[in-house]
């Protein structure tokens, strides 16, 4: 029997044909990687607000919050979309749950900083001017608490779109479907696609935000990157 017969295919990185007939799935993906990360980022986004503004304000609350969403970050995502199934199924809840169950603990954490970081002699200037804490939580020390909320957002962000990939395990994923069926079926193609646009798509999702904060606190363009 001849040998190699077996070898004498070899799969190219990028087979330009399946590519060419399936943009209409990579399409579907990308879309779907980019939901599942905004939903997972504003929703955690509008629960680390409420929670680091309370920790902020009574300082008892700050440990048991941090080390609550602490634990929950350091568990492997596998694990932690296991443990949900049973109660919330196969699908986007799970999904979000898990992913904004991870970005809590740096964005609380980030808006800690950012409202830690106010001056006491600015906290002095606006009492003195009548200032009412409400007034002066939302017109002094988020302004200034800004650029580092914007820090976390990114991490948070870029941190999701690596995590989305995860959730194809239970039926979702997005791109880290084209990289789920790259390993399954030993096929380069989707696998280098999925793995090239969820890089492209960290890339451009921290640049666009570098621009936003740019563009809404202007004066921190010399002290971020």
């Amino acid at each position: 029997m001849p040998t190699g017969i077996f070898l004498d295919y070899v799969d190219p990185w990028v087979n330009w044909a399946w590519l060419s007939t399936h943009i209409a799935l990579i399409t579907d993906a990308l879309q779907q990687h980019l939901l599942l990360t905004a939903i997972a980022v504003a929703g955690g986004l509008a629960l680390s607000l409420p929670m680091g503004i309370a920790a902020h304000r009574w300082p008892s609350l700050r440990n048991p919050i941090l080390a609550v969403f602490g634990v929950v970050y350091t568990i492997p995502s596998l694990a932690l979309f296991a443990l949900l199934v049973p109660y919330t199924g196969l699908g986007i809840v799970t999904a979000e749950v898990g992913l904004i169950g991870y970005t809590i603990l740096i964005l609380v954490r980030n808006l800690l900083i950012g409202l830690e970081s106010v001056p006491p002699e600015v906290l002095d200037a606006a009492d003195g001017m009548g200032y009412r804490p409400t007034a002066r939580l939302l017109r002094v020390e988020l302004p200034l608490a800004l650029p580092a909320i914007f820090a976390g957002v990114r991490i948070a962000t870029v941190t999701t779109i690596g995590l989305v990939t995860i959730t194809a395990l239970i039926g979702l994923g997005g791109l880290g479907q084209l990289i789920d069926k790259g390993l399954i079926e030993n096929f380069h193609t989707p696998l280098v696609v999925g793995t090239v646009l969820s890089i492209a798509l960290a890339l451009v999702a921290d640049l666009a935000l570098i621009g936003a904060q740019r563009i809404a606190i202007p004066w921190s363009r010399d002290t971020t990157g």
